[in-house]
């Protein structure tokens, strides 16, 4: 049964809580990053932390939060672990995203309840003209 598809179930939001679990783990900028950055392909802790330009702990806290929502996992090699995104699913639903809001102009960007563009632009590594503002 879908849990997002108009449904009778649908609408209740024990029904819809897994759909919204999964969108939480992706609203955070940090998350997103990491997902993007875990997109190009396996990294350790230290690359990502290097690639973002954050602290190991805070790294290390947000993959475990993806991990507990089966998006990352990791595979030990040597003393090191090696990060990767076990559901390629997850791509699809980030170019849906990306054609969505490019469909709408963007105008979610615009939107004073859910962001402050310059901010969320700045944790994911853009620039003001790529999306900082």
């Amino acid at each position: 049964m879908s849990m997002i598809a108009a449904s009778p179930d649908a609408l209740s939001r024990e029904a819809l809580g897994p759909a919204v679990a999964l969108f939480r783990s992706l609203s955070d900028p940090t998350r997103l990053a990491l997902v993007r950055q875990l997109a190009m392909g396996e990294a350790r802790v230290v690359d990502l932390c290097t690639a973002l330009g954050l602290g190991q702990s805070t790294v290390s806290t947000h993959l475990a939060c993806l991990r507990d929502c089966g998006l990352v996992d990791y595979r030990p090699q040597g003393r090191a672990s090696m990060y990767h995104l076990t559901r390629p699913e997850l791509m699809d639903l980030l170019a849906g995203a990306e054609g969505l809001l490019a469909a709408t102009g963007n105008a979610v960007a615009l939107c004073p309840t859910y962001t402050a563009p310059a901010a969320a632009g700045r944790d994911l590594g853009l620039s003001d003209e790529e999306g900082g503002r």
